[in-house]
């Protein structure tokens, strides 16, 4: 079998120089970590599985501590207290927001999802103690659970500086003179193959500020009538349980879901979740708005089946259609303070969203 990752097989090659192959071939539990790290060089799409793999990892740093070696002393072993696993795993990179779920059952569900003929789960559960079954700990005598240690850390380091990355640009990008250079830089962070979370960070802090140059005017009374800005707030991280929210817009009372053209079921979906209250979507793509909102329709016509019922509901709950470009020419006729703001609320907000306050 293939290994997945290159920096998989260079660490299994460190291990065991002679055989590596053989052991990958002849251990599930390597098997299953190599498969779960593409996240080190995918695209947007692509999951950091860091619960779950955090939840195997847990186990394994006290094994190897405990009992490396000793498989006899480890078959009488009962397991380890869920606090004392999930206290570590809160502890590692990007872990203090996890839940405990990857540790009592995700994993055990996709382990067997990925291997079916596998006889045994992974983790065995038991009372509220947790173990990794002695099968993938060993390939016949070689106890393999060091090595796939090595792999996680390897994999949480390469995820760490591959996060740090965009950090690293928006300092070099505070420290330009040149507004022009700027925008250009800013520009070119708003791409088609942007990660997801990046995406959703810099399409707001270019909205935000873009918005809190309307002003609009509101009272109870043509007496009370005031002038307020427009003010764009993120209603968590890109991943929270938010019904389909991701900006929320006072005083008007705004709707804004982030996504990108992957299947306009996803985008009726997010209505659905919001009792069809109009929604302004902003997509991750190049196309213009018209192409998207011509084939949405499309896709809301072919939903409906002539049913106008439908088809009013869905199309009337599309309030704006924002892409890419709309993005870069807001950049274009934003002043230099805001440009400034825009690299500033993109380093606050990615830093918050990958927990790194407590890295800088």
């Amino acid at each position: 079998m293939q290994i997945k990752e290159e920096f998989v097989k260079e660490i299994l090659e460190a291990e065991y120089p002679q055989d590596f192959g053989k052991i990958y071939d002849s251990s599930l539990l390597l098997q299953y970590l190599d498969r779960k790290m593409k996240a080190v060089h995918g695209n947007s799409k692509t999951r950091r599985s860091l619960a779950n793999i955090y939840a195997v990892f847990s186990i394994l740093h006290f094994y190897t501590e405990d009992f490396y070696g000793q498989p006899d002393k480890y078959r009488i072993f009962e397991g380890y207290d869920y606090m004392q696993l999930f206290n570590f795993y809160r502890g590692l990179y990007g872990g203090n927001k996890l839940q405990n779920h990857a540790l009592n059952s995700r994993v055990n569900g996709e382990f067997r999802n990925k291997f079916p003929n596998a006889v045994n789960d992974l983790i065995i559960i038991d009372n509220g103690k947790y173990l990794i079954h002695i099968d993938y700990l060993y390939v016949g005598e070689e106890d393999i659970s060091k090595a796939a240690v090595k792999i996680i850390d390897k994999y949480i380091e390469l995820i760490k500086s591959k996060d740090h990355e965009l950090i690293n640009t928006l300092q070099k990008m505070q420290l330009l003179t040149d507004y022009s250079e700027k925008r250009n830089k800013i520009k070119e962070l708003l791409t088609e193959n942007a990660e997801a979370r990046v995406f959703e960070i810099i399409s707001y802090a270019i909205l935000k500020n873009h918005y809190k140059n309307i002003k609009v005017y509101f009272g109870y009374s043509a007496d009370s009538v005031r002038e307020e800005e427009l003010q764009l707030y993120r209603t968590g991280r890109t991943n929270a349980n938010d019904g389909g929210i991701d900006f929320v817009m006072r005083p008007v009372g705004r709707f804004f879901q982030v996504t990108e053209v992957s299947g306009y079921d996803k985008y009726l979906l997010d209505i659905d979740k919001v009792m069809h209250f109009p929604v302004s979507f902003v997509i991750k793509t190049s196309s213009s708005r018209q192409t998207v909102l011509n084939e949405l329709e499309a896709y809301i016509n072919k939903r409906a089946n002539g049913m106008k019922v439908i088809e009013e509901r869905y199309k009337k709950a599309i309030e704006e259609i924002i892409t890419i470009n709309e993005l870069k020419k807001w950049i274009s006729e934003l002043s230099n303070t805001d440009i400034d703001n825009i690299i500033r609320d993109i380093d606050i907000y990615y830093r918050l969203e990958m927990n790194m306050d407590e890295d800088f």
